[in-house]
């Protein structure tokens, strides 16, 4: 029986991923770091100071401790904020409303940290969502592709066993946390990779978009009472 239901916030909840390519890459071009869209949608979901430990260390072959690669995501960060505020995602709301109304609890696992995204997904989505029920960066010390956020996530809905919930994801690093933590994990592609990059990582089902998710909900084995092969 499914008791949780476990979302992604970027390119999930919201169509956001657009706005953090563009943060990325000027961010780190101030700290001579190359980094281009591409990279920013293939580290998506990875806790930012990692994607930037990861980075300096890809290009300039030196360790930087987490304070320093804190203080250079700062900058990321503020430049995202200075950003339009992105939309949320079409298809979530129905999703969720669906979900709700099951009695199942929504979760939000994310490797992003920052209070104010934090507070947007209390006002967008509080009908649905409490603030016990949100896994950010800085409730684990390894983030995703590691199961550690999605097991986190489980404990935060009650303690809950892998097989009580479903994963949703949009990012090839968020599906392999998914499933490294043996949950049944689904992909959404709502960004430029190719379906098989996610597919690759191990998703159980793949969909276009949040909407075609949405219309699909129901008739997901796990939703139906079937036993999903992880």
């Amino acid at each position: 029986m499914i008791r949780a239901v476990l979302f992604d916030m970027d390119g999930v909840l919201y169509d956001s991923m657009k706005n953090h390519a563009v943060a990325w890459v000027q961010s780190m071009k101030k700290f001579g770091i190359n980094m281009t869209a591409d990279d920013a949608y293939a580290t998506e979901g990875a806790r930012g100071v990692d994607t930037i430990r990861y980075m300096v260390k890809q290009q300039q072959g030196r360790e930087i401790t987490e304070a320093e690669s804190q203080l250079m995501y700062d900058e990321k960060t503020r430049i995202f904020h200075s950003m339009p505020e992105a939309p949320i995602m079409p298809g979530i709301l129905s999703l969720m409303e669906q979900i709700h109304a099951a009695g199942i609890t929504i979760g939000i696992v994310t490797g992003s940290g920052q209070r104010p995204l934090i507070n947007r997904i209390l006002r967008d989505f509080g009908k649905y969502v409490t603030i016990d029920n949100i896994t950010t960066a800085y409730d684990v010390k390894r983030g995703k592709p590691n199961p550690d956020p999605y097991l986190m996530g489980l404990q935060k809905a009650g303690n809950l066993q892998p097989s009580e919930a479903m994963v949703v994801e949009n990012a090839p690093l968020g599906v392999r946390a998914g499933v490294a933590a043996g949950i049944y994990t689904i992909a959404v592609n709502t960004g430029p990779l190719p379906d098989q990059v996610l597919l690759d990582s191990g998703a159980n089902i793949l969909f276009p978009t949040m909407q075609a998710l949405s219309d699909s909900w129901k008739d997901l084995p796990p939703v139906k009472g079937q036993v999903p092969v992880i």
